[in-house]
């Protein structure tokens, strides 16, 4: 096994671009470093600077390395695809400029993810779904292309792709040779899956990690209340590692057995966070991956 463990912006709260309720991104490369962790995710396009020059010096002020950038957008949306183009573009460029290997795709919720309120159907039809999967592949290709990015999509809560049944059914209708997963511990079992049991099926199709974990108790106060995954969120239904569902001793020896050479991303959804809240969790949280030998 050999994993390399980082975090990202989502770990910190920030799930856009610009929101007065995130962690300044200054703030947020800073403790990174400071909480032990070596790499970072781009998070979403716009919150760190664009500029290549500048977000070098900030990177290597601090000692950091890139894995990969997040793009969204909905998928099945043949309107969509202008944005997203603009989001690759930008982000490819940035991934390749520093070496970094991956791009993680995400499709849009039916939930919003400010408001909680449901704006789209829980399942899509048989041609919205076949345009999820056409535009997933074009992202590959292109990312593949321009950037030399392997493309990992991203099953999330509250969206088409997230149970899974569904997630099983998109890995059987897109190409393995072009599309990858990034599969998140937690919005997996937060859908009802068991992630351990997940991953050693279809691990061949996993090269990247985010390793989250969910709160029982309030996960089923979601379930019966039908909160949406914003408002989850807010609840802090998204835990540490050490206090939640998934079994990561069980996960770290799964990873001994298969060889896992990856990615493995820490992440816990708290948006909006209160500044001083992202950094002891994220401290807490890697000294209890090195006690149980992930990474």
């Amino acid at each position: 096994m050999s994993v390399k463990v980082g975090t990202a912006p989502d770990s910190w709260g920030v799930w856009f671009a610009e929101d007065p309720r995130q962690t300044p991104w200054r703030r947020y490369l800073d403790e990174v470093a400071a909480a032990g962790y070596a790499w970072t995710e781009l998070g979403p396009y716009g919150y760190l600077p664009t500029e290549e020059a500048v977000l070098r010096r900030e990177l290597e002020a601090r000692g950091l390395q890139l894995t990969a950038g997040a793009i969204a957008g909905d998928l099945a949306d043949p309107a969509a695809w202008p944005e997203l183009e603009r989001q690759l573009d930008g982000s490819g460029k940035l991934l390749a400029a520093f070496g970094a290997p991956f791009l993680v795709l995400i499709h849009a919720g039916y939930t919003d993810l400010q408001s909680g309120e449901q704006i789209a159907p829980r399942e899509l039809g048989a041609a919205a779904w076949r345009r999820l999967v056409d535009t997933t592949q074009r992202v590959a290709e292109v990312a593949r292309e321009r950037y030399g990015l392997e493309l990992a999509f991203h099953p999330h809560a509250d969206t088409q792709v997230e149970t899974e049944e569904q997630i099983e059914r998109f890995l059987r209708d897109t190409d393995p040779e072009l599309v990858s997963l990034c599969f998140d511990l937690g919005h997996h079992a937060y859908a009802g899956g068991e992630p351990v049991a997940f991953l050693a099926k279809h691990h061949r199709r996993i090269p990247y990690l985010h390793l989250k974990d969910v709160d029982p108790g309030v996960l089923a106060r979601v379930r019966a209340q039908g909160i949406s995954f914003a408002r989850a969120v807010a609840m802090d239904v998204m835990c540490e590692p050490s206090r939640g569902t998934v079994d990561f001793s069980a996960l770290r020896r799964l990873l001994d057995e298969i060889g896992y050479r990856g990615f493995a991303v820490v992440e816990q959804d708290m948006y909006p966070a209160p500044p001083e809240k992202p950094l002891p969790i994220a401290r807490r949280t890697r000294t209890y991956l090195r006690e149980i030998g992930l990474g």
